[in-house]
């Protein structure tokens, strides 16, 4: 009989937990078998590498029959698969589940660099405007002002220069009461047409219709404004210089197809900055009138006086008339009208 040892040694299977004198069973301290997920490698594998015991242990025939079986052989069909036996695969990569950025449409750069450049320019063009602005309204106030603007040598004049002027008196008082009686004996209408170019502009008519004495007095004083279409420097007295000679042409030779006849004229010095007079002696429908004219520039403003004196008419008996009488009348008018502007 062999030799056993005094005490025997308990078996494996004979651990009582109940007796503390009892060395545990070699096994017993061993921990479950857990899956590990963070640390388990895709595909299943060994996380300690081949070869290598899972959890520390030699290897799986340690486990005992049953748990080295099932990770032999795998689960059976009609078992249920243990939980941990469920993470015994790859684990999803969670890269797959992040939707892919979207791509950048071409040209985006160049877009937003020429919504930049938009902006700039808009920005640009906006302030443009208001120096433009703020330039044209200090432009306006100095025009408006009492002075007038400074004068660049060569540029075009737009305002009113010193000694020009915006508006003229009323015509029907320039002349004294005593000069119309001496010209226009008897009593004459006294009729003031409405002016065209408001306070720029005024005209008086004075009619006396006395057989066989027949008068008709005009008196028309218009001050002309800067013109960029007038000669010279566009000023306010070029464009009274443009239309005082027109006048003299049309008087000297008038426009054909015109029913006013060539008319015989006179230029007159010292008085005003220009002067002429003219008679001319008009037949229509059988009747006769003298007429005559006596134009005066001073600076930008044209005074023009007109005596018509009925010589003959198909109507009554008017006339006759004395052309040099006329003509001093109409002077006389003129004088009246140009004192009146200084």
């Amino acid at each position: 009989m062999p030799e056993q040892e005094f005490p025997p040694r308990p078996s494996a299977g004979s651990y009582r937990p109940d007796r503390d004198d009892e060395d545990p069973p070699p096994r017993a301290d061993l921990p479950s078998v857990r899956p590990a997920r963070s640390g388990r490698p895709a595909g299943g594998g060994n996380p300690a590498g081949p070869g290598r015991p899972v959890g520390g242990r030699a290897d799986s025939a340690d486990h005992g029959g049953f748990a080295g079986s099932r990770l032999a052989s795998g689960p059976r069909q009609d078992e249920p698969v243990p939980q941990w036996d469920r993470w015994d695969g790859p684990e999803a990569d969670g890269a797959e589940h992040v939707p892919p950025a979207r791509p950048r449409a071409p040209g985006g750069r160049a877009l937003r660099a020429a919504a930049r450049r938009r902006r700039r320019w808009l920005v640009l063009a906006g302030g443009l405007v208001v120096v433009a602005g703020a330039v044209l309204t200090v432009v306006l106030l100095a025009g408006g002002g009492p002075g007038p603007a400074p004068v660049t040598p060569g540029a075009l004049i737009t305002t009113f220069q010193p000694g020009e002027l915006r508006q003229v008196p009323d015509a029907c008082h320039v002349v004294p009461a005593g000069t119309v009686q001496q010209y226009l004996p008897g009593k004459a209408k006294v009729a003031s047409p409405l002016p065209v170019n408001g306070a720029a502009e005024s005209a008086c008519n004075w009619t006396l219709d006395n057989p066989p004495v027949y008068r008709l007095m005009e008196v028309n004083m218009l001050a002309y404004a800067p013109n960029g279409l007038a000669s010279g420097d566009g000023s306010a007295t070029f464009a009274a210089i443009d239309a005082y000679r027109l006048a003299l042409q049309d008087t000297q030779a008038p426009p054909r197809n015109s029913p006013a006849p060539r008319a015989t004229v006179r230029v007159l010095s010292g008085f005003g900055n220009q002067a002429f007079s003219a008679v001319q002696v008009f037949r229509v429908g059988g009747a006769v009138t003298d007429v005559a004219t006596v134009m005066v520039r001073y600076h930008n403003v044209v005074v023009t006086v007109t005596l018509n004196g009925l010589e003959h008419s198909n109507r009554g008996s008017y006339g006759p008339v004395s052309q040099p009488q006329l003509t001093a009348a109409a002077m006389a008018f003129a004088q009246a009208a140009e004192a009146s502007l200084h």
